[in-house]
Formats: C-alpha cells, structure tokens, sequence
C-alpha cells in the first residue's frame, strides 16, 4: 500500500468519527486527500499560511495545519468545523500524518540502502554506518532470493511476495531495475540451510496457484552478515541464470546445487563449440525430438536401467532397446554404457549453453 493510499484511509477515518471534513495538500497546493469536495481556500492564503512561522491557525470554521518531517514542512492539513474540538482533532490528524510519512520515509530509505548494498555500492564503513543509522542489524544471517515471473515487473506477483515476507521482521523485498524482485531474507541463527529450497519452492507455488503466472526463483547460499550481501547477491543471480540455462524442467536453482553447470558456465564458447564437433562430427542435437529427448532425461533419471524406464513409460523393453539403438547410428555413442551415457549428459548441457551464448550475439 501506498503512502497515498494510507494517507486517505487514515483522513476517511477522522472524517467518520469526528464528522468533520478533511483536505491534505502539498506545500505547492496539489491535493493529496480531500474527503468532502468542498471549495478550498485559494492558493494566495495557503502561501500566506506557510511564510508565517505558526504551525497552525484558525480562521472562522476553516484550520489551517502544517505537517512537519524532519523539520520541513510537506503537507498542508485544512479542516472544516467550528470550535476548540475541531482544532484539536486537527491537531490528532497531524500527528497521525506525520508518524505514517516517518514511517514510509524510512521504509523507502531501507529499500534505497538496500538496493544499493546489493550493487555494492557502500564500503564497509558506510554500509555499518547507515545499518546504524536505519536501525538494521548488521550481524545477522541472511540469503538473497531472486524472484523472476513470465511478465517483467509484475506489481501483482511484487504484492504477493511482499505481503509474504514483510509481515515478518529483518527480512526485505525491493525490485531491481531489470524487473526481478530481490528477496533479502533473516535467517534464524539455527536455521538449516536446506530450508532455503523450502523457500523458493513456496514463492514458486504461491505465484503459480494465486498469481497464475510461471515463475523462477534462483537463491544464494547464507551470509553472515550484510558486509556479505553484495556477494551472496551475485551468487542468486547466477543461480537464476545457470539454473534456466541447464535445468530447464525446474523453477527453483540454489548456487550450492548448480553442479556441473556452474562450471560449463565459466568455459568460453569456442571450447564448448569445439567439443560438440569433436564428439558428434557436425550432428547436431538439436534435431532431437521431444519424445526422443524426454526418454533420455527419464532413462538418466533411473540411472540406465532399462526396464524401469520401459516402464515409466508404457513401452516394452525391446522398444526402448531399438530407441537407443537409432541414437547409437546417429550419434555414435551407445546411451546404455556410463562412458558414453556421461558423455552425452555433458553434451546436452554444453549445447543448452551454446544455444544461450548464441542468443546473446
């Protein structure tokens, strides 16, 4: 919820008990809040207001109210009554205003800090510095969550997420410039690390059942303290990307479970080019059919045995004997041996890599 939002609830509010009208506007006039419509006073008499150093005035049935942060004035408050108890109400509602824009003031200067300790922007010193400074906890584990859905900048899945986290405290969620939200969560100081995946798959399961929108979340491994951030945060993003280019059957990708992605991620592409040639001749995998390619994934899945895969599949056993023999023509390599069922395994993932390489160009 906004602070507009906030502002015209809580001035709703005062209009319900008290009955009286309300208009919030800002120092150069434009209304924020104005719970009745009625004819405000004109612009010549709100700058007369602000020049005077009162902080509030009465005129007739109309009251005039400055609301302060930090000493400067960002609101105009006018009240419609007659009487002490309408000033006096008055009086309540500008402090209510003040303490919510205190408070979202403070939220968006955690949610900037924390943006920018992400980018590793702050030294140390100032990172410690302004944790102090906001009332964050420096010591404290945390992970880093990177959320991603189908539709870049998704405000509804951004609701969700935060309406799961925020309502606890030490934990953030902020949206980065590229449309991914960033998930900074507290972990408690036993908290096992193994319930980071538990994690992700909850935000994975809440956006695809109540937001009806596919998403990804790729999460670091723990940082103990936020010195760390900066670094964990570079850990997510490659789990995102790694765990999208390898592991296309899944949606949640921890840095720690990256396995021999990761480290196909960090070779060049001309040594992964080089390889698919070497070990396929110029047949590519491409020409690789859905059916064909989901009965390797099932077979790799049941660690080559041959006949639980016949059967996961509905096929007889002969059946997936004569598949993996068209394979072996064409590719050369015979799936039903760990040699060269390794060897194919790694060659799926390299092509995956080149195909995201190339996209990039």
């Amino acid at each position: 919820m906004t602070i507009d939002h906030s502002l015209e609830r809580s001035l709703q509010r005062w209009k319900e008990i008290s009955g009286l009208d309300f208009a919030l506007l800002t120092p150069e006039g434009e209304a924020c809040v104005d719970t009745g419509g009625k004819k405000l006073p004109d612009r010549q008499k709100q700058e007369a207001f602000l020049e005077q150093a009162a902080v509030s005035k009465a005129v007739g049935n109309l009251h005039y109210f400055k609301v302060f942060r930090q000493e400067e004035v960002i609101y105009l408050l006018i009240v419609w009554g007659k009487g002490v108890s309408a000033h006096t109400i008055g009086e309540l509602a500008v402090c209510q205003i003040e303490e919510l824009a205190e408070a979202y003031s403070r939220r968006l200067d955690k949610n900037i800090y924390m943006q920018n300790l992400l980018l590793g922007n702050y030294t140390s010193v100032e990172a410690a510095a302004y944790a102090k400074k906001l009332r964050i906890s420096y010591q404290c584990p945390r992970a880093v969550f990177l959320v991603q859905t189908k539709q870049p900048k998704d405000e509804n899945a951004l609701a969700m997420v935060k309406n799961l986290f925020t309502a606890r405290t030490g934990h953030y969620v902020t949206s980065m410039d590229d449309g991914t939200l960033t998930v900074i969560k507290e972990l408690a100081p036993r908290e096992d690390p193994a319930s980071l995946e538990g994690t992700a798959r909850t935000m994975v399961d809440m956006l695809n059942t109540e937001a009806m929108t596919p998403a990804w979340v790729g999460y670091s491994a723990a940082a103990e303290d936020l010195e760390g951030l900066p670094g964990i945060y570079q850990e997510a993003q490659t789990a995102l990307t790694v765990g999208k280019i390898f592991y296309s059957t899944q949606n949640t990708f921890g840095y720690d479970r990256l396995g021999i992605g990761n480290l196909i991620y960090q070779l060049p592409l001309p040594i992964c080019e080089k390889f698919m040639d070497e070990t396929f001749h110029g047949v590519s995998l491409d020409s690789l059919d859905e059916e064909t390619f989901n009965t390797i994934r099932i077979f790799f899945e049941n660690n080559l045995n041959l006949s639980e895969t016949a059967r996961q599949l509905y096929v007889h056993r002969n059946t997936l004997v004569y598949r993996f023999e068209k394979l072996q023509k064409k590719y050369g390599l015979d799936l039903r041996t760990f040699q060269d069922s390794l060897t194919f395994q790694l060659a799926i993932l390299v092509n995956a890599y080149i195909r995201y390489r190339r996209s990039l160009l």
